[in-house]
């Protein structure tokens, strides 16, 4: 039976998890969730998923409902050691950068694209400064290292990719992180990458 990810094209979290799976080599099934027809919201969802959120993952038995659980998930399933290191610093370092992907990256360009592209009702001066002052700390971490805990590509460089990548959606502009646009462009060039979605919003828009 395929794992099936329950997705919304436009999610930022739903497009990490298939990120993943893509990138080793995974087949796994994409279910439409209709997020605008309020789908996510519905008894039956919410009975899988408490939170009615994108994504959601089902491996038969198994529901994992948290784009970066699903990373965690895939993972351990499938022994990637190499993407989840297994000794203790190794590990440490994964987690903190999960923790800023649904943290600092949540509320600074993943908020500022919810502005343009659905309308949220969030101070726009406000998001766009806090993705600046994570994307300098991102952009510095980069300096020395391929990816962001070194130089070996992890599931936390996939859980930090999509919103960062989509940022100029949010009127957030990438051109002064030189070190950042780099790494994005590594990582867009690995084997099994699938693109995020690009909308005509914000500095898209204009470009």
């Amino acid at each position: 039976m395929a794992i099936k990810i329950h997705d919304f094209p436009l999610s930022g979290h739903a497009h990490r998890a298939r990120l993943f799976a893509s990138l080793i080599g995974v087949d796994v099934e994409l279910v439409f969730v209709d997020l605008v027809a309020g789908e996510h919201k519905t008894p039956e969802y919410r009975h899988k998923n408490k939170f009615g959120q994108v994504p959601m993952l089902e491996d038969g038995d198994t529901i994992v409902a948290d784009s970066n659980a699903i990373l965690v998930y895939l993972a351990k399933k499938f022994d990637k050691a190499d993407w989840l290191p297994e000794d203790p610093a190794g590990a440490a370092q994964v987690q903190r950068w999960l923790s800023i992907a649904a943290g600092q990256i949540a509320f600074g360009p993943a908020a500022a694209r919810l502005i343009t592209l659905f309308g949220a009702k969030l101070h726009a001066d406000e998001v766009i400064a806090r993705a600046h002052a994570v994307l300098k700390i991102i952009d510095q971490e980069l300096h020395d290292n391929r990816f962001i805990t070194g130089n070996n590509i992890t599931i936390a460089d996939v859980a930090l990719y999509s919103y960062i990548a989509s940022a100029p959606e949010g009127n957030v502009e990438l051109t002064p992180y030189g070190n950042i646009n780099r790494w994005l462009a590594r990582i867009e060039a690995l084997p099994g990458f699938v693109s995020f979605a690009h909308s005509n919003v914000g500095l898209r828009k204009s470009a």
